[in-house]
């Protein structure tokens, strides 16, 4: 194992929000925008641009600098950089090897995205190595091997959970019978509780607040539960699978609705959670197949979601009503994309490295321009900070600026 530090220069990123954590602030893929973003005449201005390694981790922004995580050889690194010029500021490296059934046809690097919490950066591997670094120096706090350590188990696809923090705690999903999930301590790693025997999946928890109560809403295999973050007692589970039993795609809280979706002839349903007595009542507002989402994230604005929407072949961005499932029209100029809502306007990365802005309407999206910029499996969701986009495939990151 190692740490390198090198010195740079230390450029102020160019919005004043950070993006701390897998799906922005608030884990909804969302960009407040203080005013309408423009494409440029000669296409988005390249900041920086830099090889990266294997692996699909989103940046996460801490004032000047980014992490993120890659692969390089037998090893996983997690990397910290200074944002207005994608140099090296530190790097940990540390081995990785990965199980004999990985699946390593699309990347052998890492799914999970950091999460920074305080001055903590707390990441996780592909073969459910965990870390706790100081976010300014890149030295170890504590570690955590969730095979070794928990006799969990990771899915042929990769651990591709991103820790969760909620008070002192941060959640991780050892996949393990009696610890499916647990919560540990921040500053040291330890087990403050573990339960359950769900098959883990491969989505990302949210934390959200409904009937009352804080709660992770985690997606498993076969289900979705709402967990009591103090204790992980479940107070609400619902039926959410498909054919292959994988849940990939984060849910979607807003307005009192839960948004899920997932592919292999699955399909979407919204839930609405009321406090009943001193439990929660689970009512399914609406379900149906024709929205599906594989692995990429689902956006709103206002009450009309989008996605990309399909299975493991083409996947149109598709508009729904949130409130009714109705669908309102499908758009096939991008095969499947990931997607950020920047105040009334969508950020568009698909997967074959084509960046777009876009203006939904009430009857389909304008495209108000669209650059190739990556190449490698672009999967991996943006990261807007003002009019800055930072932006990864497999093997690169950049990041590019709009007007």
């Amino acid at each position: 194992m190692r740490v390198i530090i090198l010195s740079c220069a230390a450029l102020a990123c160019c919005g004043a929000a950070d993006w701390p954590k897998f799906g922005g602030p608030s884990s909804d893929f969302a960009a407040p925008m203080d005013a309408p973003l423009r494409w440029p005449a000669t296409g988005p201005r390249v900041v920086w641009n830099r090889p990266l390694g294997e692996g699909y981790s989103s940046v996460v922004v801490a004032g000047s600098r980014l992490y993120t995580m890659f692969r390089r050889g037998e090893q996983e690194v997690v990397i910290s950089l200074d944002a207005g010029t994608g140099k090296t500021i530190w790097e940990y490296a540390y081995d990785a090897p990965l199980p004999a059934d990985f699946d390593v046809h699309n990347t052998t690097g890492p799914r999970a995205t950091p999460l920074v919490a305080g001055d903590s950066l707390f990441t996780a591997g592909a073969a459910g190595k965990l870390h706790c670094l100081d976010r300014d120096t890149g030295k170890v706090r504590w570690r955590r091997d969730l095979i070794t350590d928990f006799h969990g188990s990771i899915r042929v696809n990769g651990y591709a959970i991103s820790p969760g923090a909620w008070n002192d705690t941060i959640l991780v999903f050892p996949n393990a019978p009696g610890a499916a999930v647990a919560a540990l301590r921040q500053s040291d790693g330890s087990v403050l509780w573990s339960r359950h025997s769900f098959t883990v999946s491969y989505a990302s928890p949210i934390l959200i607040k409904a009937a009352g109560r804080e709660q992770w809403v985690a997606q498993f295999s076969e289900e979705v539960v709402g967990l009591d973050p103090a204790s992980g007692d479940v107070l609400w589970s619902h039926p959410h699978t498909n054919a292959e039993k994988v849940n990939a795609s984060t849910a979607l809280w807003t307005d009192g609705l839960l948004f899920l979706s997932n592919a292999y002839d699955g399909g979407s349903r919204v839930l609405r959670l009321l406090a009943e007595s001193k439990s929660i009542k689970v009512e399914e507002v609406w379900a149906h197949r024709q929205v599906r989402v594989h692995h990429s994230d689902a956006v709103h604005i206002g009450e009309v979601l989008y996605v990309a929407s399909g299975d493991t072949g083409a996947c149109p961005i598709a508009a729904a009503d949130l409130k009714t499932g109705k669908m309102l029209w499908r758009d096939r100029t991008f095969p499947k994309a990931s997607l950020i809502a920047a105040g009334k306007q969508l950020i568009i990365l698909d997967e074959d490295g084509t960046l777009a802005l876009g203006e939904p309407t009430a009857t389909g999206l304008e495209v108000l321009g669209k650059a190739q910029l990556l190449s490698s499996n672009a999967w991996t969701a943006p990261v807007v900070i003002g009019k800055r986009i930072y932006l990864r495939d497999r093997k690169s990151l950049m990041a590019v600026e709009l007007e």
